[in-house]
């Protein structure tokens, strides 16, 4: 066999499964510093300020948003069928099923991922990771522990104030603006919604925390390491930029796998 065939399609084959066997290898290593002593609180509290306090405006603004463009269609839609009764409950578990862990996540990942891959991309440009190895500190454990523990704190508390807000919203669409019964709305979430349909919607939330943070943080971790081989600021914009759509596209192909497990 030509041993330039077998270059070509070692050339195919080996830098994606490399790249994938880095990534795991980066995760494990992460996930598991999160066990070892000195804890990191400081830290954590620093990234739970940045992932999930300074990402609740935004949050409550596209939730509010989202359940009244969810009223208003839910409510003309239903109408038609002389069910209008059932928009709370139809706004209610759209939102607490699907859109509020997906849509959270990927405001958190246009918002505070594409920081976390910059802000690592910038430290190894700068040689920062290169000299926390040779101070013997774990870099691993110092740019990617502390932000997955935050994020997995963070990302399901932002998604019930999604959820929250986005319920309103559609209340706000359906019983203030187009004269629906307020308490006919309020009845069907209340009746439309058990503890299932909330512990499902969190636990998506809690993938796609390990999810965008992994993947923000290794692109940035790795920045230097682009099909480019670009270097310096442009490997940086690269790598943000990988992040954020790998994180999203992830974010929807997950969250297709769990739903299917789910109902």
């Amino acid at each position: 066999m030509d041993i330039h065939f077998i270059q070509a399609v070692g050339g195919i084959f080996v830098p994606p499964i490399t790249s994938v066997g880095r990534f795991f290898s980066f995760f494990g290593a992460g996930v598991w510093q999160i066990f070892t002593t000195p804890f990191q609180a400081g830290k954590v509290l620093d990234h739970i300020w940045f992932i999930g306090a300074k990402s609740i405006f935004i949050i409550l603004l596209t939730g509010l948003f989202t359940g009244m463009v969810l009223g208003l269609q839910g409510y003309y839609t239903l109408v038609t069928f002389g069910s209008e009764a059932a928009l709370g409950g139809a706004v209610s578990l759209t939102l607490i099923r699907e859109l509020g862990p997906v849509l959270t996540a990927i405001m958190i990942t246009a918002r505070a991922g594409s920081a976390m891959a910059a802000e690592i991309g910038v430290m190894r440009m700068s040689e920062q990771i290169d000299a926390l190895v040779t101070m013997q500190i774990n870099p691993i454990r110092f740019v990617f522990t502390p932000r997955i523990v935050a994020a997995v704190l963070s990302f399901p508390l932002l998604t019930a104030l999604f959820d929250i807000v986005g319920v309103f919203g559609g209340y706000l669409s359906g019983s203030l603006l187009l004269g629906m019964n307020e308490a006919v709305y309020m009845d069907k979430v209340i009746r439309s919604v058990n503890l299932a349909d909330i512990w499902g919607g969190f636990f998506k939330s809690l993938v796609f925390a390990l999810v965008v943070t992994t993947i923000c943080c290794y692109r940035g971790y790795y920045s230097h390491l682009t099909q480019q081989g670009e270097f310096g600021a442009k490997g940086v914009s690269l790598a943000t930029t990988r992040a954020v759509v790998q994180s999203c596209i992830c974010i929807l192909i997950c969250d297709y796998i769990i739903t299917f497990f789910l109902v």
